[in-house]
């Protein structure tokens, strides 16, 4: 069992004690640091869980308490160092939400996205300042950089 405690970026390994930290490289797919190990995990809903694939492995995931997740989700690890933010879909943007210069919180709105009629908010993955920012009406590729954050 693996037990995340995001303000201290440590987990609980079977009750062992171990340095953490987690990043999402882009929708669905994250990088976790456990101790001096790395592992890049994808994450897709399945049925009441979730599917994590890592490694050649899979794992089935089920959120015990859904009310809980959902308010500790808000609290991740912030990343730290300079982000960059990728288009996750081809598409075009459509609202700038942020300004070039500008401070912005982790989980801030900094732009939306339109691909085939669904709008999709781009958050900011950490607090800092906006280095970089697309431009209303710019249309993308998905992977495409929309946004760094220093």
């Amino acid at each position: 069992m693996v037990d995340f405690d995001p303000s201290r970026k440590e987990a609980a390994i079977d009750g062992r004690k171990i340095d953490a930290a987690a990043a999402v490289i882009s929708p669905g797919m994250y990088s976790i640091l456990l101790g001096s190990q790395s592992f890049e995990v994808s994450v897709e809903k399945s049925g009441e869980g979730f599917q994590l694939r890592t490694a050649g492995h899979e794992f089935q995931m089920e959120i015990v308490d859904p009310r809980s997740w959902r308010r500790v989700r808000g609290t991740s690890i912030e990343l730290e160092g300079r982000q960059q933010v990728a288009a996750p879909m081809t598409g075009k943007i459509v609202r700038v939400l942020a300004a070039l210069g500008q401070i912005v919180e982790a989980g801030q709105g900094l732009l939306v996205i339109e691909a085939m009629k669904m709008q999709n908010e781009i958050r900011s993955p950490k607090s800092g300042t906006l280095e970089r920012l697309a431009r209303e009406g710019q249309t993308v590729n998905a992977g495409e950089i929309l946004a760094i954050v220093t």
